[in-house]
């Protein structure tokens, strides 16, 4: 096993899955050059500018050619730099990317994917900080990949590849530099599936990419309260793994949804809304969120730390929901 950062993983995967298949085709802004994140590092050495794109600065190009060439045969795999700017280019994913093979009663296919870096925590202000993976979970039609270490990155990009639906792909670029042994060779990850990567019998603690780091922290000082807590890393949005957080729920009656979207509609609400319908009598106590602020992302360090999930602020509400005395549902049962 090779010990790569996250960024380098995503670089490895790409060839990888270029060299295994030749009609994978990779498109977008100064990837020639390695890109701004360093995600595409030596790919135009190794396969040339006929499988390699440099294109201008232009979202709507990239991903409308990538469409274009996937209805062709090609597995394009498109980089907008930061998903804040999938805003210049929605029409595109959420109106025909997502709709052509219903729309076409499934004459025409579109396996591509879209990559790119998402998230906080660096600084980046308002227009290149946000977490927008529930704009996407929002249309029907796409699948929703979101890595949380090196190793993820490996399986779940070479998954998307390979799928034969569109998929985006959102890495997140405070964990770029993050580093952790990579299997060699062939690894996949099916989409669709949740970990568990900490077992417990307290409280389940659920995270997608760089919260579920926050969820391990936060596991490991609860330990010092006495509290078990279990932690789900959901890796993908869609497909979602609503049967695997359901199991984890009915074991610990007490769930603590973590994710950097804002809280006025990220993607907690939709699995709380799950939650809620599927599992009410066996929770013990209200399903719990931590998510992003309801505000523009700052860019000082302080502020945005603010705005953004904590540790500390999971702890917190761990701690609050193995405190509440009773089971919620007891009163509905009597």
């Amino acid at each position: 096993m090779a010990q790569l950062t996250y960024r380098a993983a995503v670089a490895a995967t790409l060839a990888h899955e270029m060299r295994r298949d030749e009609n994978v085709v990779l498109i977008g802004e100064d990837i020639g050059a390695g890109g701004v994140f360093k995600t595409t590092k030596g790919l135009l050495e190794e396969f040339g500018p006929t499988r390699v794109w440099d294109t201008p600065i232009s979202e709507q190009a990239i991903v409308g050619a990538a469409m274009g060439a996937s209805m062709a045969g090609l597995r394009p795999v498109a980089e907008i730099m930061f998903s804040d700017f999938y805003a210049t280019c929605w029409d595109q994913v959420a109106n025909e990317i997502a709709k052509v093979h219903y729309m076409t009663g499934g004459q025409l296919s579109c396996p591509l994917v879209v990559r790119g870096a998402n998230g906080g925590g660096l600084g980046f202000g308002a227009q290149h900080s946000q977490a927008v993976e529930n704009w996407a979970m929002c249309v029907p039609g796409i699948k929703i990949a979101s890595p949380s270490s090196a190793a993820e990155a490996v399986g779940l990009l070479a998954a998307a590849i390979r799928d034969d639906d569109p998929v985006l792909v959102f890495e997140h670029k405070a964990l770029y530099g993050s580093r952790e042994e990579c299997p060699d060779g062939e690894h996949v990850v099916a989409l669709g599936q949740a970990a568990v990567l900490r077992p417990g019998s307290d409280v389940t603690l659920v995270g997608l990419a760089a919260t579920v780091g926050l969820c391990r922290q936060a596991a490991e000082q609860l330990t010092g309260d006495s509290v078990d807590a279990e932690v789900i890393d959901l890796r993908t949005l869609v497909p979602l793994d609503a049967a695997g957080v359901l199991a984890s729920v009915r074991r610990t009656g007490r769930v603590v949804l973590v994710e950097e979207n804002p809280g006025q509609l990220g993607w907690g609400a939709g699995v709380a809304a799950i939650l809620a319908e599927e599992a009410f009598l066996d929770l013990r106590t209200p399903v719990a969120r931590v998510s992003g602020r309801n505000i523009p992302i700052p860019v000082a360090k302080g502020l945005e730390a603010a705005v953004n999930p904590s540790v500390e602020r999971v702890v917190a509400a761990a701690r609050s929901a193995c405190d509440t005395a009773g089971p919620a549902a007891e009163m509905i049962r009597n």
